[in-house]
């Protein structure tokens, strides 16, 4: 029973993550189609200032949480995913080094090559994430031993990256629409349609990674042998279609809003499309990494759940407060204009 509860706030943990440090990695990677000049600069690194760093601190527990609930999983994909996960971590301190030193230089040549290092530390997190969950849907070339048989271009298969286009197109829209919520005027219209540029295309990537998951992987299993889960596609599906009126209807908050339910909605499904396997193995399902192989303790597990009901909503409540005191429009005054 444990197992089962951890495994669920597992692919919460994970869900959330991509819902907050989504919309800044989306923002800083389409910042080349909004930013005309300084000031558009400006206003996107303070619409992402304050949160950034808050936002990534999701993705510390969701590994801290795989490494303590599931240590033999956490061991498997740091050793089999670790090229990937290199890059990954290169690409997140590239970025937060560019939202640092970014403001600290007066040199426009300087500054051109902060927000190019802001672009692509912000551009490959979510090609990544996007290529190494994808993976993980289909099963990863993991032996009896739960060695990983492959290399990083293994992970760079048609739905691996399949995964990583639909994430990097989740996280623009998302992003987009964070912009048009906290800016007005022309940087505000543009964003409003680039969010509206990118729905179409999000829409055909999405559909397309849909029927490749039922070619590549097993995960609609366990949605056909219970078709009652099934109904849990219709929130994405929800969501997608409520994004794009509420583009129309220039309701950015709850534009935002409906992107963020179908993030997280789609992370569950196909995280409850893995249930029980936390790292299937392409190569013998015998060998996958499940909830009942890889757990730690029942006491660790006892222990660990206590812990995260009581800071889980105090986290959850110190991120409503923050992003409710600071995202307001931006105005001329914050840019020191």
């Amino acid at each position: 029973m444990l197992e089962s509860i951890w495994f669920l706030l597992w692919g919460v943990l994970w869900a959330v993550y991509f819902m907050l440090d989504g919309y800044d990695l989306g923002l800083g990677s389409v910042m080349p189609f909004l930013a005309k000049d300084e000031k558009d600069r400006k206003t996107i690194y303070n619409s992402m200032g304050p949160f950034w760093d808050g936002n990534e601190v999701w993705l510390i527990t969701a590994g801290g949480v795989t490494f303590a609930a599931f240590p033999k999983a956490y061991a498997v994909m740091f050793s089999g995913l670790y090229t990937a996960l290199m890059l990954l971590l290169i690409a997140l301190i590239i970025r937060g080094v560019a939202f640092e030193f970014r403001g600290l230089v007066e040199s426009d040549w300087a500054r051109r090559f902060w927000d190019k290092a802001m672009v692509v530390g912000s551009f490959l997190p979510g090609l990544l994430l996007g290529v190494a969950f994808a993976n993980i849907f289909m099963g990863i070339p993991i032996d009896e031993n739960g060695v990983f048989q492959g290399n990083l271009f293994t992970l760079l298969n048609p739905y691996g990256l399949g995964g990583g286009i639909l994430f990097v197109l989740l996280f623009a829209q998302h992003g987009c629409l964070w912009l048009a919520v906290r800016t007005t005027g022309d940087l505000n219209e543009r964003a409003g349609n680039l969010a509206a540029h990118l729905w179409p295309v999000l829409v055909a990537v999405y559909v397309a990674f849909l029927a490749l998951t039922g070619v590549y992987t097993k995960l609609l299993s366990n949605y056909l042998s219970n078709p009652v889960l099934l109904l849990i596609l219709l929130v994405p599906v929800f969501a997608l279609v409520k994004v794009r009126t509420l583009i129309s209807a220039r309701k950015w908050w709850k534009a935002w809003a409906c992107s963020s339910v179908l993030i997280v909605s789609t992370t569950l499904f196909g995280v409850i499309g893995l249930f029980p396997a936390l790292l299937p193995s392409s190569i013998n399902p015998a060998y996958s990494i499940t909830i009942h192989n890889a757990a730690s303790s029942q006491l660790t597990l006892k222990i660990m759940l206590t812990v995260a009901l009581i800071m889980v909503p105090i986290v959850i409540g110190y991120q409503f407060w923050m992003h409710k005191m600071f995202a307001t429009k931006i105005t001329d005054e914050d840019l020191g204009y």
